[in-house]
């Protein structure tokens, strides 16, 4: 069994708050990772589940024991009845342990209800540090979903279709989606083509006959959903003018080549997008790598007019770093000039390049490495 390099801030979480709640997206291993807690278990998706939890209510929140909720938000009556549970103990720590499909802002009542409460922690799918470095392709190409192909080749596609369309067709639905199946199945196909590209709500809208703000709403019930991602512009007072609309990115590699059609490593290099497909990968890898830890490094990225841009930029510490994520295993002096030139217009404390090399180059200020060292430099970082 692969062990989650959340597990020692979720331990931690749990001996300091009387509720904690692991979000992330379905079947991204949250349920495994709570029984191996131990604890009382109930599933809200299941109406027998509820029916028991409600009955047993009383002498479950009495109890010395962990008592788990996974999908926490089927079931949002009980928010009220946790506040009171918690408020009339406050000393006691460790007692209920939330399981969440959705992001707060999609889960009716957490916030109302469990403020101050409640730590939150995001369970990603897999991540390099926790399959190995050396299927670092395999985790590229399948995506990092438990049972999505990372395992078992054979059940990518499949595993993705299925995944995709129960998500389209009954859970984003259910969590309030208003558009049709249809529209939302366009429209997560266009974000695909889109991938590391700057979010243009009005182009969208165009295309589906809808307007930008719509679309605007529409993808926040997919970023709730864990499926994208909507990286903000840095801004810095510098004498040029700067892209202010977010980039967009899958945060699933898999879900994203099964959506433009690739099922090999082969189909993967040949394809004009794949150097977005890297980009976004590793700025994936890079920010949940991060929450894993607990950091509280703030992502972004930095675009000019003009064209000067970087990846990912990392504020921490009272530090700035400046990343850029490269498809190659040579990278050139060009490269590292003009990221230093970049990086120079934000002031940052470091220039990182990522690449596919296998020849580090650290001078302090200066990292030129590959994916596996950047992210086991972060776990000794943050």
């Amino acid at each position: 069994m692969i062990t989650r390099d959340i597990v020692p801030l979720l331990k931690q979480r749990l001996a300091h708050f009387p509720a904690v709640a692991i979000l992330g997206p379905r079947q991204s291993g949250k349920t495994t990772l709570a029984k191996q807690l131990g604890g009382t278990y109930f599933d809200l998706e299941q109406t027998g589940s509820v029916l028991r939890l409600d009955a047993r209510w009383d002498a479950l929140v009495a109890d010395e024991d962990l008592l788990v909720l996974d999908e926490a938000q089927e079931a949002p009556e009980f928010f009220p009845r946790l506040r009171g549970a918690i408020d009339a103990d406050r000393q006691r720590t460790g007692r209920f342990l939330l399981l969440g499909s959705v992001s707060p802002t999609l889960m009716r009542g957490v916030s109302e209800s469990l403020a101050g409460r409640l730590a939150l922690v995001e369970l990603s799918p897999f991540l390099l540090s926790e399959v190995g470095e050396e299927r670092l392709d395999d985790l590229w190409l399948f995506g990092g979903y438990p049972d999505g192909g990372i395992r078992d080749s054979a059940i990518y596609g499949p595993w993705q279709e299925s995944y995709l369309a129960l998500l389209m067709q009954r859970d984003l639905p259910a969590w309030g989606l208003p558009a049709k199946p249809r529209t939302t199945d366009r429209l997560v196909r266009m974000l695909a083509a889109m991938q590391g590209q700057t979010m243009n709500a009005a182009r969208l809208g165009s295309a589906l006959g809808l307007d930008s703000k719509t679309v605007a709403g529409y993808c926040d019930y997919l970023e709730g959903a864990y499926l994208i991602r909507r990286l903000q512009p840095f801004h810095s007072n510098i004498r040029k003018r700067l892209v202010k609309s977010p980039k967009v990115y899958w945060r699933d590699s898999g879900l994203l080549h099964h959506l433009l059609g690739t099922r090999t490593l082969d189909e993967l290099f040949a394809q004009p997008w794949v150097g977005h497909s890297w980009e976004g990968f590793l700025v994936e890898q890079t920010i949940s790598s991060l929450a894993s830890a607990g950091s509280t490094a703030r992502p972004f990225f930095f675009r000019t007019s003009d064209g000067y841009e970087l990846d990912l930029v990392l504020e921490w510490g009272g530090e700035r770093w400046a990343v850029e994520f490269k498809l190659t295993s040579s990278p050139t002096v060009d490269m590292v000039d003009r990221l230093s030139k970049t990086a120079d217009m934000i002031d940052a404390s470091r220039h990182i390049l990522v690449c596919r090399t296998t020849d580090e180059v650290d001078t302090g200020r200066l990292l030129v490495t590959n994916a596996g060292c950047w992210l086991r430099q972060l776990a000794g970082r943050h």
